[in-house]
């Protein structure tokens, strides 16, 4: 899973369908999409760069705001772990040097399906971190999206996350 897309209760069925023409479009007709046992929630398994694929769906909703109907937020996934805490901060410790030193960050976690402590991770990622904490504006995103037993972790940009209602509420503005 490299990508998770939220979209309406009961209408998984249409953004799978929405999904898979978008990356066959971009280049990937064999990418896996599978609806989770969690309503709203898709994963996907393309050999695009997930990153490059959030800009491309900014750019083409931001063209024809209606391309996307219902699709509401595409994350990009770069590591997948098992959803236990050590895991959790080994891979993290492997890709915190995304993280420039005079960066800031904040730690982001939405958890489905799973009992793990958010404020034992929160205080386990930060003891390991020297950059300052910034909540409102910081320069990175440190992104743990737990979905039952699997946790997909990234630290992005909040550009690098595309929320579809925001764009198209910011175009008719």
């Amino acid at each position: 899973m490299n990508l998770i897309i939220t979209c309406a209760r009961h209408l998984e069925p249409e953004t799978v369908e929405e999904i898979s023409g978008i990356l066959e479009e971009l280049g990937d007709a064999e990418s896996k999409i599978s609806i989770t046992k969690m309503s709203g929630i898709i994963t996907v398994e393309t050999k695009l760069d997930p990153i490059d694929v959030v800009k491309k769906i900014r750019e083409m909703v931001l063209d024809e705001p209606w391309s996307l109907r219902y699709s509401l937020r595409i994350i990009p996934i770069q590591r997948k772990v098992e959803t236990k805490i050590e895991r959790i901060e080994e891979t993290i410790e492997e890709i915190v040097g995304d993280i420039g030193e005079d960066e800031t960050y904040r730690i982001s976690i939405e958890k489905r399906d799973s009992d793990i402590s958010s404020q034992d991770l929160i205080s386990k990622i930060a003891s390991k971190l020297k950059n300052k904490v910034s909540l409102e504006f910081p320069d990175k995103i440190i992104l743990l999206e737990i979905l039952g037993n699997i946790c997909g972790i990234s630290i992005l940009k909040k550009s690098d996350i595309l929320s579809t209602e925001k764009i198209k509420r910011s175009i008719s503005e």
